[in-house]
């Protein structure tokens, strides 16, 4: 991918949830909810303290992640829909 994420940035790719319940009834797409779990595709060299040393990503390249309901800013480059968040709305990595 061209696109390279800045500072304490990170390019997330939504991970989709299931479309049946435990139960297994079927969830339509206008009842789902965004899923709040995802894939680090890129991120940024870092954040940088007041004295300008960098402090290094906690994550990684091909990390699950768990994230807010509205972290991050949906943007499409080519052609998949991806969310750019700071680290810092990242809670968690997963597994």
């Amino acid at each position: 991918m061209a696109f390279k994420p800045l500072h304490d940035r990170v390019l997330v790719r939504r991970i989709e949830g299931e479309d049946k319940t435990k139960g297994g009834l079927i969830i339509p797409d206008t009842a789902k909810e965004k899923p709040a779990e995802g894939e680090v595709i890129a991120l940024g060299e870092g954040a940088r303290k007041d004295s300008g040393e960098l402090i290094a990503p906690s994550v990684k390249v091909g990390d699950r992640v768990l994230f807010g309901k509205w972290s991050g800013t949906e943007v499409t480059l080519e052609g998949k829909e991806l969310l750019i968040m700071k680290e810092g709305d990242i809670m968690g990595i997963i597994g």
